[in-house]
Order: C-alpha cells, then structure tokens, then sequence
C-alpha cells in the first residue's frame, strides 16, 4: 500500500509519522532535529503533523539530521505495513553501514536463538 506524503497525521502509514517515528528511534527531540538539519524546530512539528508537503530541500536537509539518504527515508517509508514493532527496529537500522548491519544482525540471530531455546 502506497501512502501519500500528505496523508492526515495519526495514522501511521502518514508521512509525517514516519519522520516521527525515526527521529523517537534516534531519541531524537523535535528541537534535536531540527538543530541537526539546519531546520526551524517548527518545521519539523509541521512536517510531522503533515502542516505542509516538504520541498525536496527541506527532506534533504532532515534526512541530514536523521542520518540517512532520501532514497532510505522513501524506502523504509514503502515498508508501510508493518507493525508499529517492527517499524521501529526497521527505523533503527536505516542508514546503518553494511558492516554495521552485519554486526547487527549476528547479534540478533543470537538472541533469537536464545528466546528460542527452550528454557
């Protein structure tokens, strides 16, 4: 399912909840990113409350503050239907470097070796 990028706010295939949902990931303040990305922190409240559809200049500038690429924003944001879990271990993990992921992902086959070990 595609979503608009001016979908209403709460819903959580909305852009804008998206973006929020990465920064919190991040532990990230509304006033944080907008430090980061060189933005006005009321810019990123309207972003997130889907105020007003970003220009490309803007979503470059806040993928700065994220930490990730335009092409990992839109990627991760295609993902849409997964649950809200799930969605934020995905935001985690986007932008990481592929040794990162690598490291990562031992560490998670690890431990859901363990979970799935009978105790």
């Amino acid at each position: 399912m595609t979503a608009n990028v001016m979908d209403k706010p709460d819903k959580p295939s909305s852009f804008g909840a998206h973006v929020k949902r990465l920064r919190e990931v991040r532990r990230l303040t509304q006033e944080e990113l907008a430090d980061r990305s060189g933005l006005a922190a009321d810019t990123i409240r309207r972003l997130e409350h889907q105020d007003f559809s970003p220009s490309l200049r803007t979503l470059r500038k806040v993928c700065k503050g994220l930490g990730l690429s335009i092409a990992a924003l839109f990627g991760s944001f295609e993902l849409g239907g997964v649950t809200e879990e799930v969605a934020r271990i995905s935001g985690l993990l986007i932008g990481r470097s592929p040794a990162e992921l690598k490291l990562l992902e031992r560490v998670l086959a690890t431990l859901i070796e363990e979970l799935d070990r009978p105790h």
